[in-house]
């Protein structure tokens, strides 16, 4: 597979209705915001944990697309196929005989994992934990790199209140025929967020490949589409726009092209409620030479 040959950067465009599109578990699982403005905030953790979700619902355990940090699979099981792989037994004493037999040991392990697991070439990982750092599998830098996602406007998170007929316990039953609990909604929000990928570190150390950035787009475009449910509400991605840059180091600042993304409320719209109360734009006139843009969506 070809590794990519062009710097890339990308505006994401989501909303979300009356759901909670990122809770925070030291407020109660309330939506994230910044306290200062009450503008909505989305970590990036929570969106490549999408991606990946979406990556493995459609490759199914493919070769070279598994994915390394996911539910109930510990990292050190991964980290030791890379060891099976050299040749290296995972204990101790024989993981640092192998490091002073052969230099290059670190980069077979590191080289193994950014082959077989889609995540580690595109976001990278630290594998720094395996048998107490006498030997690991690298730290990998990735080329895909995603910030915070926030929303275009201040959000207001409201407290719902709920009420079920099933009693948690037989005692609780002999006093009360409901139950009380409460859920945290966004009732509308539009997010943005903004990605970089870098030509530069997948030809030196991960291999990401242009079939590689072919499924990230994909993934982004769909990572909602197969992770609904009743807490988030209804979460779309409503536009992927990528700035292609015609060199690996790039042709421009990335700030320049971001700027060049507007989404504002359209006239006499206070409080908004869809997407539609919304116009999004880019302004290609803007374009540095050497910058290309598509949009998706």
């Amino acid at each position: 597979m070809a590794v990519i040959q062009n710097r890339y950067e990308f505006v994401v465009l989501f909303d979300v209705e009356n759901g909670n599109p990122n809770g925070d578990p030291d407020a109660g699982n309330m939506p994230r915001i910044d306290p200062e403005t009450g503008y909505g905030l989305v970590t990036d953790v929570c969106l490549k944990r999408k991606i990946r979700n979406y990556v493995e619902t459609v490759k199914e355990g493919e070769e070279g697309y598994r994915i390394y940090v996911k539910d109930g699979v510990p990292l050190n099981r991964s980290d030791a196929e890379a060891c099976n792989y050299v040749g290296v037994a995972a204990d101790d004493k024989a993981l640092k005989a192998a490091k002073k037999k052969d230099d290059d040991l670190d980069r077979k392990l590191r080289d193994f994992m950014c082959a077989n697991f889609f995540d580690i070439r595109a976001f990278g990982a630290v594998m720094t934990t395996f048998v107490k750092g006498a030997l690991n599998c690298g730290q990998v830098r990735g080329p895909v790199q995603l910030g915070f996602a926030r929303s275009v406007d201040p959000v207001l998170p409201q407290e719902v209140t709920i009420t079920r007929v099933a009693i948690t316990t037989e005692a609780d039953a002999e006093k009360k025929g409901t139950e009380m609990g409460r859920k945290y909604i966004v009732p509308y929000g539009l997010y943005r967020a903004e990605g970089y990928i870098s030509a530069n570190l997948a030809r030196k150390t991960t291999g990401f490949s242009e079939e590689d950035l072919e499924l990230l787009w994909q993934a982004i475009l769909n990572m909602f589409e197969h992770d609904h449910s009743a807490a988030r509400g209804k979460m779309a991605v409503r536009e992927l726009i990528v700035f292609k840059h015609a060199s690996e180091l790039g042709n421009a600042p990335a700030h320049k092209l971001f700027d060049l993304v507007k989404a504002e409320k359209k006239a006499g719209i206070v409080a908004p409620r869809t997407y539609g109360d919304y116009a999004v734009s880019v302004d290609t006139s803007g374009l540095p030479d050497g910058v290309t843009c598509v949009r998706m969506g």
